[in-house]
């Protein structure tokens, strides 16, 4: 295969990423884009600039995108209508980020005249696999340069001796082994690797980053509303927000509160297991209220229909399938059942938990007079049940009288 002409890189402006971008020119002889997308990592992106210009990329080169936006309307927030979660317990902070940078990558490589795109993530991991499948989606021409996969770098000490003989800065805290990997972006924080590789071992508390240890959360509960609209946050406390800002806001709460902290050992797409600590303050409370506002607005038939595919849904999201048919089809049917999904949640906030205490709403489904205790005023009549259970029972019956008459 001949070498690319000009290579889109998805450029942190770490260490690892200047290594790959001094790699491409140096293995390929080619001329280097290099893309930084501001999804909420918390991180000030000018040094990306300043660092792809030392490594001798022109200006009109270095593309640096806010995308937070975006990335929670578009992204994050049809994924929480389905309320989605990895095996049951994971807010897919990582992999829903992946399919946009994956978008902008693409578009930056037509709108540039690039051949290829590139990014840095390993051989071992999922991350691989979701930037590849979405840029195959969105133009299936493309060519994606994976130089984990390709490169003789195998080690840390071979990382920096490439680093320094191309003159490529490292920090000092950059020289030895990081105690852990961190991902992060509005939505959540992960870590994985080195001090958390034994999932026999407590994680260190140094570890989390975004929360308060939860014991040392405020003593005093605290009260937030979440007003909802077709299963969209669009409002906390009454004050209307943007995506991004709302989001924003929730992990401010969650943080206070010591909201959100995740340890799993989850199984990865490329088949081994691995364990991750993750924060999702905002998301977590999110779903709760989400969870809430669908309780008095949601019909039963479409609530459980919609759970029994939700987890279908989340793995599609982890495994990298964002672009594909079969989750876009689901995302239909999920968004058709959000249409009466509007009202207010209440939620209580206190020492790590996130609990819905009250909720309202114009389309709401639940009916006081069909439930109370008191009388109903002929809303209900009690003695229909017996008829409805007569018949859920004959099933039931026919099949015990069959097994009376074999002597089973």
């Amino acid at each position: 295969m001949s070498a690319p002409k000009k290579v889109v890189l998805a450029y942190s402006g770490g260490l690892d990423t200047s290594i790959i971008l001094k790699w491409l020119q140096t293995e390929y002889g080619c001329e280097v884009v290099t893309f930084t997308a501001d999804l909420g990592q918390g991180e000030e992106l000018e040094p990306a600039r300043q660092k792809a210009l030392l490594l001798g990329i022109r200006p009109e080169n270095i593309h640096i995108e806010d995308l937070r936006e975006e990335f929670v309307r578009d992204f994050v927030f049809p994924m929480f209508r389905a309320n989605a979660l990895y095996e049951g317990l994971y807010l897919l902070g990582t992999s829903i980020a992946r399919p946009l940078i994956s978008k902008r990558l693409v578009e930056i490589a037509a709108a540039t005249g690039a051949d290829a795109v590139a990014h840095g993530a390993t051989g071992k991991g999922n991350d691989q696999v979701r930037f590849e499948l979405s840029a195959y989606a969105l133009n299936p021409h493309i060519r994606v340069i994976a130089p984990w996969r390709e490169w003789s770098l195998t080690s840390r000490t071979k990382l920096i001796e490439f680093a320094e003989a191309h003159q490529i800065p490292i920090a000092k805290n950059k020289r030895g082994e990081a105690p852990f990997s961190v991902d992060a972006n509005l939505l959540h924080a992960s870590s994985e690797g080195r001090v958390l590789e034994d999932p026999g071992q407590e994680a260190p508390d140094y570890v989390y980053q975004r929360t308060n240890h939860p014991e040392d959360a405020p003593d005093t509960p605290e009260m937030v509303e979440i007003t909802f609209e077709r299963g969209d946050a669009v409002a906390i406390d009454g004050v209307a927000m943007s995506p991004a800002s709302l989001l924003t806001r929730l992990n401010d709460l969650g943080r206070l509160h010591g909201i959100g902290r995740l340890d799993m050992v989850e199984n990865r797409f490329v088949g081994m297991k691995s364990r991750g600590v993750y924060e999702t303050p905002g998301g977590t409370i999110l779903l709760e209220a989400h969870r809430g506002i669908e309780q008095i607005t949601l019909d039963s038939g479409s609530g459980h229909l919609k759970d029994s595919l939700m987890p279908r849904y989340a793995e599609l999201i982890y495994n990298g399938f964002w672009f594909s048919p079969e989750r876009e089809m689901l995302q239909a049917l999920i968004d058709k059942s959000q249409e009466h999904v509007s009202g207010t949640v209440r939620v209580k906030l206190y020492k790590g938990m996130a609990r819905t205490v009250a909720r309202w709403s114009d389309h709401s489904l639940y009916s006081e007079a069909h439930v109370t205790f008191e009388d109903d005023a002929g809303a209900y009549d009690q003695k229909d049940a017996a008829g409805f259970i007569r018949l859920n029972a004959l099933r039931l019956k026919l099949i015990a009288t069959r097994r009376a008459r074999l002597g089973g």
